[in-house]
């Protein structure tokens, strides 16, 4: 199906609502939005990751990268489109997220994963600036978890979609390590009870004060 935008502005939300699919109106933090807000925020961050990925240098691994989530930005660009969608405004073909994207999702961890040791400790967000993106765009998909099933509680949605975002917050934390992995950078180890040590900072020079 071909689309063409010509307008972005049509003042039609200017007061506090929006419509779904099929053109029903509600306020803009009904839960059906809510969810699909989340949704969109979350392949914004997956964009910045694309757009650091795509100045590192080349490698399979960088590759391999932009791969998946050019896959998964598609994808969670049809899932808001379904969760825009109330049940009595779908139609006959709609693409749905389903238990097979699922599957690959699952494929998509255990072939990194093959990669990776053991872990010994809990991972703190950070490293590399891909690893630390990957890692809010997880904390993201988290909070659109919990958003869609806030949603669930009041009307039907589709039976993987909820199975789908838990999935895609563990490939997020698989891929955050991988990328650490593969580029030779740091991953962040959380240390207990750590304790910020006594003493004042240094000094700064003369002449070294910003202007």
């Amino acid at each position: 199906m071909a689309i063409r935008i010509t307008k972005v502005y049509t003042r039609h939300g200017d007061k506090g609502d929006t419509h779904l699919v099929g053109g029903r109106r509600v306020p803009k933090d009904d839960p059906r939005i809510e969810s699909y807000g989340t949704i969109d925020e979350l392949n914004s961050v997956l964009g910045i990751v694309r757009a650091h990925n795509d100045v590192a240098p080349r490698s399979a691994a960088t590759t391999r990268l932009d791969q998946i989530l050019r896959q998964i930005q598609n994808e969670l660009f049809d899932l808001g489109s379904e969760l825009a969608t109330p049940p009595d405004a779908a139609w006959e073909g709609m693409i749905r997220i389903g238990p097979e994207q699922v599957r690959v999702l699952e494929r998509t961890i255990d072939e990194c994963q093959a990669d990776l040791a053991p872990l010994k400790s809990f991972i703190l967000p950070g490293g590399g600036p891909i690893a630390a993106f990957l890692h809010q765009a997880r904390t993201v998909c988290r909070r659109a978890e919990r958003d869609i099933l806030r949603l669930m509680h009041r009307e039907p949605i589709g039976a993987a979609v909820l199975e789908y975002v838990n999935r895609l917050s563990d490939l997020l934390f698989v891929l955050a390590r991988w990328m650490s992995h593969t580029l030779g950078e740091p991953e962040y180890l959380w240390e207990k009870g750590l304790t910020l040590p006594a003493g004042r900072p240094p000094r700064a020079r003369a002449g070294s004060r910003k202007r």
